[in-house]
């Protein structure tokens, strides 16, 4: 008997789960030794504790480029081309390595800049051209950044747009309080919901990247409903979290989709983009 009918034989009796067992323990040995060099690579080279950055998996942005070509309803080919637009602001790239290297909290970030899957926020914003985008959750103040130059853009085309970033911490969005950047940029410190509740015009798209809570992430998305624009984008970086946005997309109406990015070389699994869109039920 050859060793090919010998498999399939050992496979019809009681032997078969013990004679899988060394190839079943190779493969999570070589998926767990790829996980901790990447884990190893991280600690010695990073300095990031939180909010990790990352570059996308080739596969990966090519998911993101026509998940935005959905969303928006543009050529995907059009996405990718605002991708490399972004990656190519050198004057961007520049200032955030700058910026970060001056910052006080210097010692908890990395210089290298790395957008993942805020390149899908930057096309998102260049295709809708947005009168007024709102973001809640700042940091470092990189997806700020991200926004700003994507409206900075779509005012040099005629366009013109800002962006009110909402964070409970006074000390976040150091990065985006340099011109030309911090010219379309209006940042915003206390409770987000309250905040969003001043709102004192209408939101053209919407994103929540704050408290990863799910009470905390319904309220936001309860609370902007009666700000937004006809036709508004919601978008959420929690959704591979939780369901929120899908559930609040049903209950108003609107069509849902959902993304999740791969890192290339990190050990952490990845954030997503989660979007609704379209007109909600009257």
């Amino acid at each position: 008997m050859d060793a090919t009918k010998l498999r399939r034989a050992i496979a019809r009796t009681r032997l078969a789960p013990v004679a899988a067992f060394p190839k079943r323990l190779a493969r999570v040995a070589r998926h767990d030794a790829k996980v901790l060099r990447a884990s190893a690579r991280w600690l010695v080279t990073s300095r990031e504790h939180h909010n990790y950055t990352y570059e996308l998996t080739t596969l990966s942005r090519h998911h993101l480029s026509w998940f935005v070509s959905v969303v928006c309803d543009v050529p995907v080919g059009r996405v990718r081309g605002w991708f490399a637009e972004i990656e190519g602001d050198d004057e961007l790239r520049r200032h955030i390595e700058r910026a970060t290297a001056e910052a006080s909290r210097r010692g908890l970030a990395d210089r290298q800049v790395r957008y993942a899957r805020r390149i899908g926020w930057y096309a998102m914003v260049r295709a809708t051209r947005p009168a007024h985008v709102v973001e809640t959750g700042v940091d470092k103040g990189l997806g700020s950044c991200v926004l700003a130059a994507a409206l900075l853009r779509n005012a040099a085309e005629g366009h013109p747009g800002r962006v009110t970033s909402l964070d409970i911490n006074p000390e976040a969005g150091y990065l985006a309080r340099t011109a030309p950047w911090s010219e379309v940029v209006d940042l915003v410190v206390g409770d987000s919901v309250a905040s969003i509740g001043a709102l004192d015009r209408p939101v053209d798209l919407f994103l929540h990247d704050s408290d990863h809570s799910r009470a905390h992430e319904k309220r936001e998305f309860d609370a902007v409903e009666p700000k937004l624009a006809p036709g508004a984008l919601l978008l959420t970086d929690n959704v591979t979290a939780t369901n929120v946005l899908a559930e609040h997309a049903e209950r108003t109406g609107r069509r849902f989709l959902a993304y999740r990015e791969t890192p290339a070389r990190h050990w952490y699994p990845g954030d997503g983009i989660g979007a609704a869109w379209g007109r909600p039920a009257s």
